[in-house]
C-alpha cells in the first residue's frame, strides 16, 4: 500500500514543476488532516516548498543559476483563491504584465476579489487582494478576465494592431470561442477587441 505522503507527490509532481497548491487541492481525494500532514512531511523532505503558511509549491529549477526559482506570483493567486473559494482577476497593471504587454515589473500584484481585502507577502513579492463588487468578478477563465482587465487599462484609444498581434500570442487559439461567449456581457468596445483578438 502506497503512503498517502507518496500518493500526492505523485499528484503533485504530474501537475509538472512550477505548481502551486494547498491541501483545498486535494480534499476530494484526501482527508484534511491526512494531506495537511503529507504536505508537511514532504516539504520536511525537501520534495516541494513551502511558500507560505498553507501554500506550497513544486517549485522550478535552474540549470544556469543552480537553484530553485521564485513561484510565479500569479499561480500563487489562484492557489489561495482556490483555498478560500474567492473569484480573483488580475487588476490592470497585473494583467498588462502578466500578458508581456508591460515590462515593468509590478511593486505589488494586485487582484479584484469577491473575498475580503488580503495583503501577502510572497518570497519578497507583494500580493494584495482588493475586494469589488461581486458582479465585477467572475468570468468562467482566467483568460478572459486577463483580457478583460489589460484591455480596459490600455484603453480604447490605444488598442493598436500591434497590440492585437500580442495578444493573440499570448492566448492559446483552442480558447479563443470560450473567451468570446465568456465575456459577451462586457462593455461594448472591450468586447470589440476581445473579438478582434480571438478570431482565427
Amino acid at each position: 500500500m502506497q503512503s498517502i505522503d507518496s500518493k500526492a507527490f505523485i499528484k503533485i509532481s504530474g501537475s509538472g514543476r512550477g505548481y502551486v497548491f494547498s491541501g483545498a487541492d486535494f480534499v476530494d481525494q484526501f482527508p484534511g488532516d491526512n494531506i495537511d500532514k503529507a504536505l508537511s512531511n514532504l516539504n520536511k523532505e525537501g520534495k516541494i516548498r513551502r511558500i507560505m503558511r498553507g501554500i506550497y509549491d513544486f517549485p522550478k529549477y535552474s540549470e544556469l543559476l543552480q537553484q530553485y526559482l521564485s513561484p510565479e506570483i500569479d499561480k500563487v493567486a489562484h492557489a489561495l483563491a482556490r483555498k478560500f473559494k474567492w473569484r480573483i482577476e488580475p487588476s490592470g497593471d497585473t494583467a498588462l504584465y502578466l500578458l508581456g504587454l508591460s515590462t515593468q515589473v509590478p511593486a505589488r500584484y494586485i487582484y479584484l476579489s469577491d473575498g475580503p481585502k488580503r495583503e501577502y507577502e510572497v518570497m519578497g513579492n507583494q500580493l494584495e487582494f482588493k475586494k469589488i463588487a461581486l458582479k465585477n468578478v467572475g468570468f468562467k477563465y482566467a483568460e478572459s478576465a486577463l483580457l478583460v482587465q489589460a484591455i480596459k487599462s490600455l484603453g480604447k484609444d490605444n488598442i493598436s494592431a500591434e497590440i492585437i498581434t500580442k495578444l493573440k500570442q499570448k492566448i492559446d487559439s483552442k480558447l479563443y470561442p470560450k473567451i468570446i461567449k465568456d465575456t459577451k456581457t462586457v462593455t461594448d468596445w472591450i468586447y470589440n477587441v476581445i473579438k478582434q483578438v480571438c478570431q482565427d
